[in-house]
């Protein structure tokens, strides 16, 4: 059964141009890379940019059979994509993805398609 994580990331203020640069590099020069490191973790990624009056902000969505432990597990990987991946998330989003904030990951808490959900 598929799965769905998503998360909503504060891009640092004044680094939204970086943040392009980030994602045209991703879809272009890194693409093979991109694509083998998601399909190594099993998932599909899917990222949106949402301008907001409180700043930028990027909705990060991961699918696949176990997109949570996907998210935690990234950044285990030791290839040269991994490491600047990481280090141009620091950059953007101030999160260093290989010493993630303790706490609880989103929780999916409305799905039109799992009734189930709704009794929560």
């Amino acid at each position: 059964m598929e799965k769905i994580f998503a998360m909503a990331v504060p891009i640092l203020p004044g680094i939204t141009e970086h943040w392009r640069k980030f994602t045209d590099e991703l879809k272009h020069d890194r693409y093979d890379d991109f694509i083998s490191s998601r399909e190594k973790l099993n998932v599909h990624e899917r990222s949106f940019l949402q301008q907001t009056p409180m700043g930028d902000m990027v909705i990060v969505t991961l699918t696949g059979s176990d997109p949570e432990n996907a998210f935690k597990n990234f950044a285990l990987g030791d290839d040269p994509f991994t490491k600047w991946f990481i280090k141009e998330v620091k950059e953007i989003h101030g999160i260093d993805l290989a010493n993630p904030p303790q706490g609880a990951l989103p929780n999916l808490v409305v799905d039109s398609k799992a009734p189930a959900l709704h009794a929560n």
